[in-house]
């Protein structure tokens, strides 16, 4: 089969993150080249499963954002994707609580889809609290896309997550894991689980290689940069190892491009960007990305060791190698049979693993590794979704 599998189906969405998030996930990527296909998409957006932070400045702001949009009708975003923002209490240990939540979920979307005649369409959920939907939506298929262990977030109740994802997984006609972690993990709960690493543009992010402009703000600092792109959260990065990387060559540069405590708004960076040889660099628009890494010499992963960071599998790993770069991580056991990626542990294992980078790297090198990422795109990705659906 071909990505025609879902080319023009109906796809209900519920999501873990809202559709304007500052760093796209895979299911911005996913559901916006659906719709692209000509599938009528609805995206729900995040239900909140993480407690807000009252004294975060960030989760305050998105708490009033989400007020505003669930009291405003569905949106039309860029690329063809309807929007929908339950206005769900991010509260989820509370019995009481989460019925309450279950049935705005289902009025909320079970309006928009009589309001767009959508008829058996796939319920497509990265999230478990979806299951309140399988009555109101009689879904074609059910399709449960595990990107992440959720679960091992500060902030979400774990007891409530994980009885729900027993239950929605098992109901699912396909369960998509996106680590070997995740993997082993499901297939205790269903026979239908497809392993599928998270993949990128790499198309676009090939186009680091092509002559082109530096990012402004990067182009200023000194070579060899070493880069990272994403969200720069204490959760997942290894602020010490990075600190330690920065002291032990203060001839390096180390730019961190992402938005700061992004999902983790207790990240403090106050020690590390005190550093002169580590630059904070802030959230870029995907389109830009490639200006970024095309004036990198290394491209970084670096992570600290976690249940959190075991069961993932980075974005950034096909899109740093999409554009060519030597890559480097640290903390994400996922990674390791990747080519082109070299896996360590610790400072001093770090620090010789981008030296041996630095040195070996040439332009054929990064056209190697580059056109051997072609096939870790999203189209490719759905296709291999498609043909993993029943019939």
């Amino acid at each position: 089969m071909s990505d025609n599998t879902l080319a023009g189906r109906d796809v209900v969405c519920v999501g873990f993150n809202d559709w304007d998030n500052e760093v796209w996930t895979n299911q911005h990527h996913l559901m916006s080249r659906l719709a692209q296909t000509g599938s009528r998409v609805v995206f729900i957006e995040s239900l909140g499963l993480r407690r807000p932070a009252l004294g975060s400045g960030r989760d305050l702001r998105r708490i009033a954002r989400r007020l505003r949009r669930g009291l405003a009708p569905p949106r039309r975003a860029a690329g063809g994707v309807t929007v929908l923002a339950p206005l769900v209490l991010p509260v989820h240990s509370n019995a009481a609580v989460r019925a309450f939540n279950a049935g705005v979920l289902r009025m909320t979307v079970r309006l928009a889809v009589r309001r767009m005649r959508l008829r058996a369409p796939v319920l497509w959920a990265y999230v478990p609290q979806a299951e309140a939907l399988l009555s109101a939506l009689e879904p074609g298929l059910v399709v449960y896309h595990c990107v992440d262990d959720i679960a091992a977030q500060d902030g979400v109740d774990e007891a409530s997550f994980a009885a729900a994802e027993r239950r929605f997984a098992a109901r699912a006609d396909l369960v998509i894991a996106s680590s070997p972690a995740l993997t082993e993990r499901m297939r205790t709960i269903s026979t239908h689980v497809l392993y599928a690493p998270n993949v990128a543009d790499t198309e676009h992010f090939a186009t680091a290689l092509d002559p082109g402009p530096l990012d402004s703000a990067l182009s200023a600092l000194p070579e060899p940069r070493i880069v990272f792109v994403g969200a720069v959260v204490a959760k997942k990065l290894d602020l010490d190892l990075i600190g330690a990387l920065a002291a032990a060559r203060p001839e390096w540069t180390f730019a961190l491009v992402g938005p700061v405590g992004l999902g983790d708004p207790d990240t403090d960076l106050s020690v590390l960007a005190a550093r002169p040889n580590v630059r904070l660099l802030g959230a870029r628009p995907h389109g830009a990305l490639p200006s970024v890494l095309r004036g990198a010499a290394v491209g970084i992963i670096p992570y600290r060791r976690s249940r959190l960071t075991e069961s993932i599998f980075p974005m950034k790993v096909y899109e740093y190698l999409a554009a060519g770069l030597p890559v480097v991580a640290t903390g994400v056991p996922a990674v390791a049979e990747v080519d082109g990626v070299e896996l360590v542990e610790g400072a001093p294992a770090t620090l010789a693993a981008i030296e041996r980078a630095l040195g070996e790297d040439s332009p054929e090198l990064r056209r190697r590794r580059s056109e051997a990422a072609r096939r870790h795109s999203w189209k490719t990705r759905l296709e291999e979704i498609g043909a993993a659906l029943p019939g």
